[in-house]
């Protein structure tokens, strides 16, 4: 019997911290090469950067941000065996500054995928349940291949060619044409032709123009479940400082909230910038804010799970619906069926 599926979890995802030195630098001891890099700046209130495999280092997009994609050759110079090489932007490299890099492997390639009545390009990993997609709009109802032979709980998406919300979708947030924004606070919403399907193949997308605008370029991140590894799902808040316990059967690494019946920002939390308990550490994904800590904004990290300890309305308000995307430390019992300890 396989108690996870993954019994190292940083060979597929990675937290790494740096300093910024103002010039040119190597980031190593992420432990793999990175498919998609997502960059922020603890100590200023600079863009979050997003940098993929598929899309290239050169190009950029910000998740705090509607903007098209940009182009720079002074961010992320390079994908390395073990990390990344920097330029001089003073976003992702500022003298001093205190960074954080979350960084996921895929494939460490791409291909062309026609599973979906749309070709799409994809670097997937079906081990970890992460895939990178790109694709080009029809304008018309279609579906979208995504390459990781499992049914995606989340998929971001994000058009590249124009001004457009970055819209978060799948079964860890509701019924198929819900999603939420990851650029804003906004409480979960639905449109018709937004999001249409998921399935193990493809992911279906109507006409709205975020999502299928005709002849534009669209970038999703997909994230299937895997056991051990990573967990998305949902909560409600009690409004207490003995919180909510959400099982995830693994000590988290990584963890995104948002609030989805009332307006919140997106809180992100990680085992690099926090290395015991209590978790309270935190940046937002929907703002350039730099890194806070406030007293009622804060969770444990367990060996098993997460436990709210606040009562801040981002996290744990009484009777409010929450979503969360998880990512391990370590399994809570390897596929050997020995447990591990919590921190």
């Amino acid at each position: 019997m396989a108690y996870t599926d993954i019994d190292k979890p940083t060979d597929y995802f990675n937290t790494k911290l740096y300093t910024g030195n103002g010039s040119t630098q190597s980031i190593s001891s992420v432990g793999f090469q990175p498919d998609w890099i997502w960059l922020k700046d603890r100590d200023n209130a600079y863009s979050h950067q997003l940098v993929d495999v598929v899309r290239g280092n050169t190009k950029y997009l910000n998740s705090n941000e509607t903007a098209s994609e940009g182009t720079a050759s002074n961010r992320v110079t390079s994908f390395d065996s073990d990390g990344f090489s920097l330029g001089s932007y003073i976003g992702t490299n500022k003298s001093s500054s205190n960074v954080v890099s979350w960084n996921w492997l895929a494939s460490n390639t791409t291909a062309s995928n026609t599973d979906g009545s749309i070709t799409s390009t994809v670097s997937a990993s079906t081990v970890s349940g992460f895939s990178i997609v790109s694709y080009t709009g029809t304008g018309s109802n279609a579906t979208v291949g995504h390459g990781l032979g499992a049914i995606p709980k989340i998929v971001i998406i994000k058009n590249r060619d124009r001004a457009s919300g970055w819209h978060v979708g799948g079964d860890a947030i509701g019924s198929v044409n819900q999603y939420l924004n990851l650029n804003d606070t906004n409480a979960i919403d639905s449109a018709g032709t937004g999001f249409q399907s998921f399935s193990s193949t493809t992911f279906g997308i109507g006409s709205d123009t975020d999502w299928n605008a005709s002849g534009e370029s669209i970038i999703a991140y997909c994230f299937a479940e895997k056991k051990g590894f990573s967990k998305f799902g949902s909560y409600t808040g009690n409004g207490n400082a003995n919180g909510t316990f959400i099982y995830t059967g693994f000590k988290p690494a990584f963890v995104l909230f948002k609030r989805t019946s009332s307006t919140s920002n997106w809180s992100l939390f990680d085992n690099k910038r926090n290395t015991f308990n209590i978790t309270d550490s935190y940046l937002q994904a929907d703002t350039s804010s730099t890194e806070q800590e406030f007293s009622d904004i804060y969770v444990d990290f367990l060996s098993n799970g997460i436990k709210q300890r606040g009562t801040n309305i981002s996290l744990n308000s009484s009777g409010a619906s929450y979503i969360y995307m998880a990512f391990a430390e370590n399994p809570f019992v390897t596929s050997t069926g020995i447990p591990t300890v919590a921190r």
